[in-house]
């Protein structure tokens, strides 16, 4: 029975004949949390020269911190080793590119139905979105002031990062 997966199941398969993360025990051992985009052309470890176990990783649509992320980052610190966080949203962002209503009309298109209780969040100025990301994060209460917050631009084109705050 064919389930559409078997070709990720066998490139899991020989992934995990050579498998030696085993016994890793969560923590963030490089001490980095790393909020970026969904999308699929960021490698968020290897655009920082890290390895699994390294970093806790979280993604959202846009990069943005939501309340999920947020969540993330506040377990990441007080129970994961986190002492760093990156916020990395990126160049040619859709969630920055189109109007909310163009990118409700594309996923309605896509989807043959109405959209309309999906939530969309477009980004209509991308630095100044980070800025407040940045600020909400070294803000919250359970982030703590000795935790170094910073928000970068990643350039999908040439794979590097801004410092942007």
């Amino acid at each position: 029975m064919s389930t559409g997966f078997e070709d990720l199941l066998a490139a899991n398969a020989e992934y995990a004949a050579d498998f030696h993360y085993g016994g890793f025990d969560g923590i963030a051992h490089a001490g980095i949390g790393v909020v970026t985009c969904m999308d699929s052309r960021i490698p968020p470890l290897e655009m920082l020269g890290l390895k699994p176990g390294d970093a806790k990783v979280l993604r959202s649509a846009g990069g943005r911190v939501t309340e999920v992320t947020m969540t993330g980052l506040v377990l990441g610190v007080q129970l994961l080793g986190v002492r760093r966080i990156m916020i990395i949203p990126h160049t040619r962002c859709a969630m920055a590119a189109m109007s909310e209503d163009d990118l409700r009309a594309k996923v309605e298109a896509a989807a043959g139905k109405p959209a309309g209780y999906l939530p969309i969040n477009v980004i209509p100025d991308q630095e100044e979105a980070l800025r407040r990301d940045v600020a909400a994060v070294r803000e919250h209460p359970l982030i703590g002031d000795d935790i170094l917050v910073g928000g970068f631009m990643y350039d999908v084109d040439t794979g590097r990062l801004t410092q942007i705050d």
